[in-house]
C-alpha cells in the first residue's frame, strides 16, 4: 500500500505516524518537511490530495497545528474525503460510512497512544457499501454542482 503524508511541520509525531506505516510494510510518500520542503498547510493539503486523486497513492494522511485547516484544504479536491480524526470511533466511522481517504491528525491534540487507535481503526476498517454508495455518488454530484469560477 502507497500512503501520501504530508505536514507543514515535522513533529516526533509525524515521525512516529511515519515510522508505524513503514513498520507494516507500506511505502510512504512524504511531503513538506517530512521530505526537506517547505510547503505551508494548504500547499501540503493540496498536494497529497492530488496524490491520492490521481492513484499515486492509496490513501493520504495529514497534519497541522488543528488538523482542520488541512482537513478544509485537502476536501476542496475533487474526489477528496478528508476527515479530522481525534479518536478510533471516529476514523472508523469515516471509513466505513464516508470511504474517507485522507485522514486529518492534530499535530497538537494527538498522542502518541491516540494516534496508534485511529490508524488501527483506519486502516482496518473497510467501506460499508450499499446505501453508503449512493451517499458519496450525492457527494461527488455536489462537487459537480459547485465547480468552476466563483463570483
Amino acid at each position: 500500500m502507497k500512503i501520501a503524508v504530508g505536514s507543514d511541520e515535522r513533529t516526533h509525531l509525524t515521525d512516529f505516524v511515519v515510522d508505524q506505516l513503514q513498520a507494516k510494510g507500506w511505502e510512504i510518500q512524504p511531503y513538506g518537511p517530512l521530505a526537506g520542503e517547505t510547503l505551508a498547510w494548504p500547499e501540503v493539503a493540496e498536494v497529497v490530495a492530488s496524490t491520492v486523486t490521481k492513484g499515486e497513492a492509496n490513501q493520504g494522511i495529514l497534519f497541522c497545528w488543528t488538523g482542520t485547516g488541512v482537513a478544509i484544504a485537502a476536501n476542496k479536491v475533487p474526489g477528496i474525503r478528508a476527515a479530522l480524526c481525534a479518536d478510533a470511533a471516529t476514523a472508523a466511522g469515516a471509513r466505513r460510512w464516508d470511504d474517507a481517504n485522507v485522514l486529518c491528525l492534530s499535530l497538537r491534540l494527538t498522542s502518541e497512544a491516540v494516534a496508534q487507535e485511529i490508524l488501527e481503526a483506519w486502516f482496518s476498517t473497510p467501506f460499508a457499501g450499499g446505501e453508503e454508495t449512493q451517499n458519496l455518488a450525492k457527494i461527488t454530484s455536489l462537487e459537480q454542482r459547485y465547480k468552476g469560477p466563483k463570483p
